[in-house]
Parts: C-alpha cells; sequence; structure tokens
C-alpha cells in the first residue's frame, strides 16, 4: 500500500472528527450536554451514533482475522453482536430510558436506594470500559503499523489524543455528531472495496477456499516477520531466509522440516509456490474442510465455548455502559425503541463484510497465519487482491474506515467512564461539574493508553469477548431484574455484582496476563459467561429472597413509571435520578 495514500486519508479521517467535534463543543453549555445531550437527540441521529461507537476494532478488524485463522465457528461474534441488540431492544431500551438517569450506577442507587451498590456498579463500568478501550488503541497500533510502518505505540497515542480532546471538549453533545459521521464512513470503508474483492477474486477464476489441505503461497512470496514468533511446520520446505532463525543469524537457503522454529523480528523468508503456510503456534492449522466445519476450529471443548460465547456476546450487549449511555440521551422511551430497531438494521448491514475479507485472506493474504497478524486481513487484502492504483485507494479507503472505528467506539467508551469517575470519584471533590467530567476524561484516557502500551497476547476480538462476558455477568442481570423483578433488593444486586462481575472479571485477567491455557480450566478461564452469570443471577435472587423486608420503599411507583408508556403522561418528568439515593 503507498504510504502517503495511506496517512492521507488518516489524517484527513482525524481532521473531520476533530472539526465536528469541534462544532459540537460550541453547543454544549449545560452539565446536561455533557453527560446525556441533554435528552433531544433524534432515533436516527442517535442510531448512527450508537452503530458508529459499537462497532469497534473488533467489528471491523477482529472478526476477519478470526475467521481467517479459525474459521466459520467465529461466524458467532457477527451474528451475537446484532442478536445482542434485539434483546436490548425487547427487554430494556425503553424501560431504561424512562429511569431518566445519566449512568447506570445512578440507575443501580435509584432503582435500589443504595450507595454500595452504586459504588460496586462505577467500578465495573470502568472495569468493562477500560478492557473494551485497550483493543481498540492496540488496533490503531496495528493499522498504523501495517499501512504506514511506524511503530504500534504511534497509533495508541494518536488515537488516545484525539480522544481526549474530543470529548474533554463538548462531552456527549460534541461525541455524538462525530459518531454518527464515523459510522458511515467505516460502512462505506468496509462495503465498498468488497465489490472490488468479489470482481477481482471471480476474474482469478474462483478458486475455491474449501480444500483437503491447508493455505498453501499460490506464488512465491516474501513473508517480513514483524515481531519475534513461534512458527509450527508441518510440511518439509526449502526456504531463503536473511534474518533470525531460532537464535541464529541466518543469510542463505535453508531447509525447514516438520516442527516448530522460532524466528526473529524483522526476518525475511521467501517461500516457492505452493508450499504449504507454516503457522504461528498460538493457531491451529486447519484443512479447508476443518476450516469450513462448525465445531472444527482446533480449540479444546468448542461446544462448551461456542455456548459460552454465544451467552457474552448474547446477554453482554445490553450490559455494556457505552452502549447504555446512549439511550439517555433519546427523548423518550419510544424513541429509545426506535433507535435500537434502527440499530439493528445497520449493523446488520455492516457485519455482511467482514466475514468476506477473512474467506478471501485464506486464498490471497495467508502469510498472516505465520506472522500471526491476522487481525490485518482487512487492511492488507485490498491491495493483495487488487492491483495498481485502485488497490492502493482501496486500502487507504479501510483505513481510514479502520481508524474511524477506533475514535469512535473509544470516544463513547471514554464518556461512559468519565461520566462515572466524574460523579462518583471526582464530583466531591471538584466544584464543577464539567471541569470534573474533563479531569476524568483524562483520566479515562491515560490508564487504558498505558496498558494498550504494555501490550497483550491475545487478538482483538478476543479481549473484546471478555468484556462482553464481564458485562454479561454483572449489569446484565442488574438490569433484567432491576427493571422486571419488583424484589429485587440492594443486598441481593450487589452480592451479585460482586460474584458475577468480580469472578469474570478475575477470569480475565488471568487469560490476559497468563496467555490462553489448554483443558477445562483454559475454556473456563477464556469463556467465563457460560458459568459467571449464572452464578451472577442465582446470587441476586437468593440474595433478594433472604432480604426480602429490605424490599426499596416505593418500588411500586419506580415499577410503573418504568413500564409506563409516555404518552399517558403520568407525572411525566420525573425521573429515577440522583437525589438523596430516593425516587422523585
Amino acid at each position: 500500500m503507498s504510504a502517503w495514500l495511506a496517512v492521507l486519508a488518516i489524517s484527513l479521517t482525524v481532521v473531520a472528527a476533530l472539526a465536528i467535534g469541534a462544532f459540537g463543543t460550541r453547543l454544549s453549555r449545560t452539565t446536561s450536554d455533557f453527560y446525556v445531550a441533554s435528552r433531544s437527540v433524534s432515533p436516527w441521529l442517535n442510531a448512527s451514533a450508537i452503530g458508529g461507537e459499537y462497532l469497534s476494532a473488533a467489528s471491523f478488524l477482529g472478526v476477519a482475522g478470526l475467521i481467517l485463522a479459525y474459521g466459520v465457528d467465529m461466524l458467532w461474534y457477527p451474528v451475537g453482536y446484532t442478536v445482542g441488540y434485539l434483546l436490548l431492544l425487547v427487554l430494556v431500551a425503553a424501560p431504561l430510558r424512562r429511569s431518566g438517569a445519566y449512568t447506570v450506577p445512578d440507575f443501580a442507587e435509584g432503582r435500589l436506594q443504595s450507595t454500595t451498590t452504586r459504588l460496586v456498579a462505577t467500578a465495573l463500568v470502568v472495569l468493562i470500559g477500560w478492557l473494551y478501550l485497550v483493543p481498540q488503541m492496540q488496533g490503531a497500533g496495528l493499522t498504523l503499523r501495517t499501512v504506514v510502518g511506524t511503530p504500534p505505540w504511534v497509533g495508541i497515542v494518536v488515537v488516545g489524543v484525539v480522544v481526549l480532546a474530543a470529548v474533554a471538549g463538548g462531552g456527549m453533545r460534541s461525541i455524538t455528531l462525530v459518531q454518527a459521521f464515523q459510522f458511515w464512513l467505516k460502512l462505506f470503508a468496509i462495503v465498498l472495496p468488497v465489490f472490488f474483492l468479489v470482481a477481482a477474486w471471480r476474474a482469478d477464476g474462483a478458486p475455491e477456499v474449501v480444500s483437503d489441505t491447508p493455505p498453501v503461497f499460490a506464488e512465491r512470496t516474501t513473508v517480513t516477520v514483524g515481531s519475534d514468533v513461534e512458527v509450527r511446520v508441518d510440511q518439509a520446505v526449502t526456504v531463503d531466509v536473511d534474518g533470525v532463525l531460532d537464535g541464529d543469524v541466518v543469510d542463505g537457503r535453508v531447509r525447514l522440516l516438520p516442527g516448530e522454529y522460532a524466528v526473529g523480528q524483522g526476518s525475511e523468508l521467501v517461500f516457492p509456490a505452493e508450499a504449504a503456510v507454516p503457522t504461528v503456534t498460538s493457531l491451529p492449522t486447519l484443512s479447508g474442510q476443518a476450516w469450513a466445519a462448525p465445531m472444527e476450529s482446533g480449540l479444546d471443548l468448542p461446544l462448551y465455548r461456542t455456548y459460552a460465547l454465544m451467552l457474552a456476546l448474547f446477554f453482554g450487549t445490553m450490559g455494556l455502559p457505552h452502549v447504555l449511555v446512549r439511550f439517555y440521551t433519546n427523548p423518550d422511551g419510544r424513541a429509545a425503541r426506535r433507535t435500537t430497531l434502527t440499530v439493528l438494521g445497520l449493523v446488520g448491514i455492516f457485519y455482511l463484510a467482514p466475514p468476506i475479507y477473512g474467506i478471501l485472506g485464506r486464498l490471497y493474504t495467508p502469510e498472516l497465519l505465520l506472522t500471526g497478524r491476522t487481525d490485518a486481513v482487512v487492511l492488507t487484502l485490498p491491495t493483495a487482491l487488487v492491483d495498481g492504483v485502485a488497490g492502493q485507494m482501496l486500502g487507504a479507503v479501510v483505513a481510514a474506515g479502520a481508524f474511524a472505528a477506533f475514535l469512535s467506539t473509544s470516544s463513547g467508551l471514554v464518556v461512559s467512564v468519565a461520566g462515572v469517575l466524574s460523579q462518583d470519584v471526582l464530583g466531591p471533590r471538584v466544584t464543577s461539574p464539567v471541569r470534573a467530567f474533563r479531569l476524568a476524561t483524562t483520566v479515562a484516557v491515560l490508564v487504558p493508553m498505558l496498558l494498550a502500551l504494555a501490550g497483550q497476547r491475545l487478538g482483538i476480538a478476543s479481549i473484546v469477548g471478555l468484556a462482553f462476558a464481564v458485562a454479561a455477568s454483572s449489569f446484565c442481570p442488574l438490569l433484567l431484574l432491576g427493571i422486571w423483578w419488583p424484589r429485587l433488593t440492594a443486598v441481593g444486586a450487589t452480592a451479585g455484582l460482586v460474584v458475577g462481575g468480580g469472578l469474570a472479571g478475575a477470569a480475565v485477567l488471568v487469560t490476559i496476563l497468563a496467555g490462553p491455557t489448554e483443558g477445562w480450566v483454559g475454556a473456563l478461564l477464556a469463556q467465563p459467561a457460560a458459568w459467571s452469570m449464572p452464578l451472577a443471577f442465582g446470587t441476586m435472587v437468593v440474595g433478594s429472597l433472604l432480604t426480602a423486608r429490605r424490599v426499596p420503599a416505593g418500588v411500586t411507583r419506580i415499577m410503573v413509571r418504568l413500564h409506563t408508556p409516555e404518552s399517558l403522561d403520568l407525572d411525566r418528568g420525573a425521573n429515577l435520578t440522583r437525589r438523596g439515593g430516593r425516587w422523585p
């Protein structure tokens, strides 16, 4: 890819985000503007903004990378991301808007009249937000490294600085406009190249992906290894090596026998045509038939992993703080439902594209299996499949869309994290709410920046999936029971948040810090939703039944408020907000 085209496209994306954010800043004057855009965002604009922040690095890069590496089993990611919004529409969207809260901790305190529950919810919002922010920033580092060749830290810093400027400047009202623009940009950027890629594939004779053998190099191919990797060779092959192999400096032809080899950063390996592609040891070696068959991804306990992933994605969406805060910006519950229905359509259109990149990537960019950078398939495929200036321009468009994905999702996450930090941590110490929000924004950006710079061992979509598991094990039970079960008590809710969110969070941290492990232990830690979510629900129900006398006063009126349509105008204007922990 021509570096200057990619730099130009990314620069225009950043400048446009800052310009729209600056315009939005002029409209942000009150505390309500910063937190919920004064609850005046139309369903269409809000749906575009939700699509902008929801379609993250995991959607733009990670889904295609997982499909390239593991096959059709990974199609559950786009399906789960979409189905999650359907459940959100049916069960949560309208009642949550009618609560009138600014944040999830606001809802928790207003519904249960407990500051303790609020503090636990605050901690979980921060945990989920930062866990989700890290892969966005690392995706930005990967993008600039792939298309320009800069060190990974450059992309991380660029995203952090731009998001900090946009969010601190205008809060929710400003970010709404920016995210709506970025959604349409990344939808265009990922869908447009698909038509050219499919046309080029057909012009190449439409070669089949499904075969009896693993991927091979279609022609003589030079692979540059960007970082130290351990690779597995399944078929003997003679390659030209210029770099470090198993700790030795090599410059010449080498015969690689079946086994594992350590390849040093910056090494170049030249493979002959029709040679089988070596695979980084962290990924399975799959034939085309295994790649295209369910439950053949090469992971331990595929049935358990599949159902656990489905639970995390289906129910985790309704527990994502940066998604939930969006429904507080709608004028009423009816608008919240219309917003969610529109999001379903927009998200469904987007997710038709990433699987095509993953499928074609096995044919035209199989070297990514050797380097382990499968998340880069969306960035590299246009130039690999489309020749000349057209391929370079498509690659630049995709790079711009990828950067828009990082910026929009990061902005939404920072708004949600900064909202709870400013209210519950900095609020008592800073007299100005707007100043507290801006200080909290700085903290919300700097912490995940440092974590992203420290690196990680998992793919982008995998880390985001872990964030969904924590959300499904904490806020999903809180919202469902808080909205639909009047007997929920603060003791039960707090215990459930600690048990479900705490255990899922601990499993996530172990997986990230220690890396994935094999067997049942590895599966339970890598996909905790199947056991942590039922534990959270069970703890909340049992805890509430044991403390039945501590049901909040006035719960009947609260439930009526949550489920009464605004058209009835029942005490219209009363909101469940933080007023001494009581329903006004």
